[in-house]
């Protein structure tokens, strides 16, 4: 690597300005990697920030580096790093967490308030030629596996993380709102943790149609009749019977409302998509059914489970990458994600040439 190499750089400036610019390549800390970027996909936090300058709380208040779901090639160690070495492919977890607060010392660093996160202002995100991070939040990928499917364990991991939060057991029906990425990415990891049953519900044909090649048992499309008659539709799917388990993934209140409806008694609900910060739900139903609510906030320690899914075939995340751009295309790569043209699933990004 020449001393003087140049590191293209994406850059959100501000709302609706999103840039290339050269950066230098930054110098590895004594714990931390140089990665040479390979693929970094974009989420739909992403598009939030360029079009909105905010997702939920977080706001965008300085020129940023966009990008977090990222896999790169290692190109020069820290000297405390021992696990890993010059050439391995890594998957990048993009949270590093301060490790000492309650959360951390709780095992739950995902909540960690003082959290590094790539792309969440005011921290800079991994969508250039050439990013440093915690090497210790850098996990080793198989032979077997891509730097593309490299990438794509960011959002698995949420899913990962969903199905741990429904408490998911082998045999358990799972039903799933919203067909989206991570809809699709959950339904996969449902799948390959032993869910029996799948269904998928969204207000558009294709999704659905991509669901149900994706592995999905049955599809709903809530667009068509009322909430009486998608509660008909899921029983009839499952014998009479209501699912274990579901994951909204889709953060709106009509989507909450057929959860807490189509939820068995004493099932685990789980809220992944992220919505208005109020919303009208019938809770007198899912208290006195002892329906379990909980939320989903990133992930924490699934980045291995999730590789192993991949790398043993029981999960195909490779499917989802509809459209594939270079670094220097990221303003093309941003338009499609943010205009839907071409009904994209996951958008990818190709760093290196």
């Amino acid at each position: 690597m020449a001393p003087n190499a140049e590191n293209l750089t994406a850059v959100l400036v501000k709302t609706q300005d999103l840039r290339l610019e050269k950066r230098p390549i930054p110098e590895p800390k004594d714990d931390e990697v140089l990665l040479q970027m390979g693929c970094v996909g974009i989420c739909g936090s992403d598009v939030h920030y360029l079009v909105h300058g905010q997702c939920a709380t977080f706001i965008l208040k300085a020129p940023m580096v966009i990008g977090h779901e990222g896999s790169g090639t290692v190109a020069k160690v820290g000297k405390n790093v021992t696990h890993l070495k010059p050439g391995d492919r890594v998957a990048i977890e993009p949270g590093v967490p301060c490790k000492n607060c309650t959360a951390c010392m709780n095992g739950k660093y995902n909540l960690c308030p003082n959290i590094f996160f790539c792309a969440t202002p005011p921290d800079n995100g991994n969508l250039c030629q050439y990013y440093t991070h915690d090497a210790n939040f850098c996990y080793k990928l198989p032979a077997n596996m891509s730097l593309e499917e490299g990438a794509m364990m960011e959002p698995l991991s949420v899913g990962v993380h969903a199905c741990n939060q429904a408490e998911l057991k082998f045999g358990d029906n799972v039903l799933i709102t919203g067909c989206g990425p991570i809809g699709l990415v959950s339904l996969v990891a449902a799948k390959a943790m032993g869910a029996s049953k799948v269904i998928m519900t969204d207000i558009v044909d294709h999704r659905l149609e991509v669901a149900l090649k994706a592995g999905a048992d049955v599809v709903v499309n809530v667009s068509k009749g009322t909430i009486d008659d998608h509660e008909k539709q899921i029983k009839a799917a499952l014998g009479g019977n209501l699912p274990q388990c579901t994951l909204d993934c889709t953060g709106f209140e009509s989507s909450m409302r057929l959860a807490i409806r189509c939820t068995a008694t004493g099932g685990t609900i789980v809220l992944v998509g992220m919505g208005n910060s109020e919303m009208k739900l019938p809770l007198a139903d899912a208290l006195t059914r002892e329906v379990v609510i909980k939320g989903v906030f990133r992930y924490r320690h699934c980045y291995p489970k999730a590789i192993e899914m991949v790398s043993s075939g029981k999960a195909n995340v490779k499917q989802f990458i509809t459209h594939n751009y270079t670094l220097e295309q990221t303003l093309d790569a941003f338009d499609t994600a943010r205009t839907g043209k071409g009904n994209p699933i996951k958008v990818m990004i190709h760093c290196s040439k």
